[in-house]
């Protein structure tokens, strides 16, 4: 069952060619690209946009990030739209995120259907300012670097209590993996750790949520 939810995964994920992801750019969102890069994504498809200064845009934004949602995601056009003005709201607030682009529309997000010969498929494309850095990964750990993660994160929280949107409720899924309450989920993918200590490690952490964490679930706030 794994392996048809990675094979429903692969049907579902975009597969924009970088011209076609440039032709959106600019007949969307109205900018003239002059680099287009694939960049990693896992069931949606990423572009990292570069774009060139016309005579109407002497000043802003010139690198951008093109996101693709898979047709899965795109069925919830609501949950996308609440994605957005979080991320808007945080930007507002002051931490350091990107912003949304709107569209020639004045929308958030455009949906874009496709003729794949069998069946027409549909997508929701966003636009937002690419956000330059390193990720965590390449720094070596310490515990002042985890101190700031830490902080930062009860920050996001805290400004997050404070987020209102008629939509808000689209974000609980009972069993979305991503959900830190469903760890358990989780264990479905541990064939793909192979039979390592990386997997027995895996397990073992999976045992402890259940025992240790379920059990105090209607203790935490949510």
């Amino acid at each position: 069952s794994s392996r048809d939810d990675q094979q429903s995964q692969a049907l579902a994920k975009p597969t924009f060619s970088e011209v076609q992801a440039s032709a959106l750019v600019e007949s969307l969102f109205g900018l003239k690209v002059s680099n287009i890069q694939p960049l990693p994504s896992y069931d949606d498809q990423n572009f990292y946009v570069y774009t060139s200064r016309t005579k109407d845009s002497t000043d802003g934004p010139t690198e951008y990030v093109l996101k693709i949602s898979n047709t899965e995601a795109s069925k919830n056009p609501d949950l996308i739209e609440v994605q957005s003005h979080i991320i808007m709201f945080l930007k507002a607030a002051g931490f350091p995120t990107a912003s949304v682009c709107r569209t020639k529309g004045n929308n958030t997000t455009s949906l874009v259907s496709v003729d794949s010969g069998s069946e027409i498929k549909s997508y929701l494309v966003r636009l937002l300012t690419y956000l330059p850095g390193r990720p965590i990964a390449e720094f070596p750990v310490s515990p002042q670097l985890l101190y700031e993660i830490g902080r930062l994160a009860a920050k996001l929280d805290k400004t997050l209590e404070k987020f209102h949107h008629p939509k808000l409720s689209t974000l609980h899924r009972e069993n979305f993996i991503w959900n830190l309450k469903n760890v358990p989920v989780l264990e479905k993918y541990l064939y793909a750790l192979g039979q390592n200590q990386s997997r027995e490690i895996v397990e073992q952490v999976i045992q402890l949520f259940k025992e240790e964490v379920m059990i105090k679930f209607s203790h935490f706030r949510e």
